[in-house]
């Protein structure tokens, strides 16, 4: 039996598919140190008991990884995931990915088009698509998928995975390499496992909410608590205009750098300690769901630009420590 999809619509329209709204704990959870144990994490609000670590041949996470969640949304439940086999796939479904899109890089015949939200998109983006949710697909038949490109299928499963083949499509076909294909794992609703792969440069950077790596090095963001110390960046000037209005120039020129290496690789050098804020006031669903573990995962700081849950959501704030989201969310008039 074919599965059910929903077809892409205009701007307006098209980033309202999502996974269904999940209630979920206030970003900054308020349960006590002493009383969480004493290897679990505060993520989604919540208190998540953590096991196991060893690595595979991309220094991956190879033992069981396993998740016991308890939130506002499931008292009386909870559940256990193991993401381990998750994990192994979702270094396959970039590696193939990487490979498929490699090749129309900086291709002078590569041709672009125009969807009906004005954005380019080309076969790149819509070969990647289709390649992964067919490898999805065959492993894991009962999940669901949402995807920038062909739409959705089974999006009220359990797991559901969402993808964006080429985050950041305008600097892709103009040569530039900050761009980046996400992928994200959804359980009940919310983002359990993220990828942020640049096979241009190599660079595979996953996270869990617990740990983020780079090539499979561990990562974390820096200490940076002052945005007059801070490394700012956006993927398009203009988006913040839009958000800040008149106060735009002199609320940004008040970071120490500020800079457009946008797009998810902007979060991708935020997790990795060398940038401190990333800011984008217009997102969809397929750009949110991998950045969220990965900010987590690196001692980061992800939300709404109203300081609310990430996932889902129409913008994204992110910063290196409390301090800093704290500061930049303070000047931002949503």
């Amino acid at each position: 039996m074919r599965r059910k999809r929903t077809r892409l619509t205009p701007f307006a329209k098209r980033c309202e598919i999502t996974a269904p709204l999940t209630k979920v704990a206030t970003p900054y959870s308020t349960i006590p140190e002493d009383t969480l144990p004493s290897k679990s994490i505060k993520w989604m609000g919540c208190s998540v008991q953590a096991f196991g670590t060893a690595n595979n041949e991309y220094g991956e996470s190879q033992k069981p990884r396993l998740f016991s969640v308890s939130s506002v949304s499931s008292v009386g439940k909870t559940p256990c995931v193991d993401l381990s086999p998750y994990r192994t796939f979702l270094t396959e479904l970039a590696q193939a990915s990487g490979n498929f899109i490699r090749p129309y890089f900086a291709n002078p015949d590569l041709k672009v088009e125009t969807k009906e939200d004005d954005s380019p998109v080309t076969a790149a983006d819509r070969g990647a698509e289709e390649l992964l949710r067919s490898l999805i697909n065959k492993k894991f038949p009962d999940h669901g998928i949402i995807g920038e490109e062909h739409g959705n299928e089974n999006e009220n499963a359990e797991f559901v995975w969402v993808l964006d083949p080429i985050d950041g499509t305008k600097s892709f076909i103009t040569g530039v390499p900050l761009w980046g294909t996400l992928i994200a794992l959804l359980h009940q609703g919310q983002p359990v496992l993220g990828c942020i792969n640049q096979p241009i440069l190599n660079q595979l950077m996953i996270g869990d909410g617990e740990t983020t790596t780079l090539n499979g090095n561990r990562v974390q963001t820096r200490a940076t608590s002052r945005i007059e110390d801070a490394t700012l960046l956006t993927s398009d000037p203009l988006n913040i205009r839009k958000v800040l209005g008149d106060q735009a120039d002199a609320y940004v020129s008040s970071a120490r750098l500020v800079r457009t290496w946008g797009d998810c690789y902007g979060y991708l050098l935020v997790a990795s300690g060398q940038a401190d804020v990333m800011i984008d006031p217009l997102m969809c669903p397929w750009d949110i769901a991998a950045l969220v573990p990965i900010i987590r995962g690196s001692g980061g700081v992800i939300t709404d630009c109203k300081g609310g849950s990430p996932y889902p959501a129409e913008s994204i704030l992110s910063a290196t420590t409390l301090e800093l989201h704290a500061a930049v969310l303070s000047g931002l008039k949503v």
